[in-house]
């Protein structure tokens, strides 16, 4: 079992221990090299058990810009029912991360969502060197402190960094995350490559299986496959959650607003 990989351990270590120093160490380092860049734009269709098409989820690289003493992406994912359920049911999610882009680390995650008239929003903001966390209940007006692992992530910026690892059959890597105010370990298996087919077309890809645990080591839920393509741009191509009623699936039907490219 391993956790990440040296060449990101090696980016994070240099700002261990640092504080108020973290931007000028920061600045004086080189920005890690990712498969993905601003104005990346991927659409996916989402279908419930592959048969149902119940709307359209989109990630955005929007921005690079200075946030926090560094440099960050600034990621969105946004989910929207089809015309046709948003007239029987008003819903909207909406999830973003600053992705630091010296160490892939986040500096902060939120989720908002609309279910009818219930509006959430949910924040937490991550002190990677001190290993802590603030977790926020924006609309309840609540919020507490986290103990979290080195390198923790939040979904969405899991999501991009599993881009960034080096992918090859058979290696397996351990993820800590927080959402929620509470903490998980991803523990993910890379399986042989396959074609994976999609609306934008079929993808060589490398399928990854995400089993996750609460803190007490207890699994949180059935495992998460994920497909990332076999070329430069690592895409994730599509994302099947198996749960007892049946499975929620996404897949890639366009990049950067037209149709999906084998980048």
């Amino acid at each position: 079992m391993r956790r990440l990989p040296p060449f990101l351990v090696l980016a994070v270590v240099t700002l261990v221990g640092l504080d108020s120093a973290h931007g000028q160490t920061a600045r004086k380092a080189a920005e890690m090299l990712v498969p993905f860049k601003v104005g990346e734009a991927l659409t996916y269709e989402v279908s419930w058990s592959s048969y149902l098409t119940a709307g359209t989820v989109t990630l955005t690289v929007q921005d690079k810009h200075p946030s926090y003493s560094s440099v960050a992406y600034y990621v969105v994912a946004e989910a929207r029912p089809t015309p046709l359920m948003s007239r029987l049911y008003t819903l909207y999610y909406k999830a973003d991360a600053l992705i630091d882009s010296y160490t892939v680390l986040p500096q902060r995650g939120s989720v908002y969502s609309e279910e009818g008239k219930r509006h959430l929003l949910k924040a937490t903001m991550f002190n990677q060197s001190a290993h802590k966390a603030v977790f926020e209940n924006v609309t309840a007006k609540t919020s507490r402190e986290l103990t979290v692992p080195a390198y923790t992530q939040d979904p969405l910026s899991a999501l991009y960094i599993l881009r960034a690892l080096p992918l090859k059959p058979g290696s397996h890597t351990t993820i800590p995350m927080s959402t929620g105010g509470r903490v998980y370990r991803a523990e993910v298996y890379v399986d042989a490559l396959e074609t994976a087919k999609t609306p934008a077309g079929p993808f060589e890809a490398f399928p990854l299986r995400a089993l996750v645990f609460d803190e007490r080591g207890q699994p949180a839920g059935r495992p998460v496959m994920l497909w990332i393509s076999n070329t430069p741009a690592r895409l994730p191509v599509k994302l099947r959650f198996d749960l007892a009623i049946g499975s929620f699936n996404l897949s890639l039907s366009n990049v950067g607003g037209g149709p999906a490219q084998l980048q």
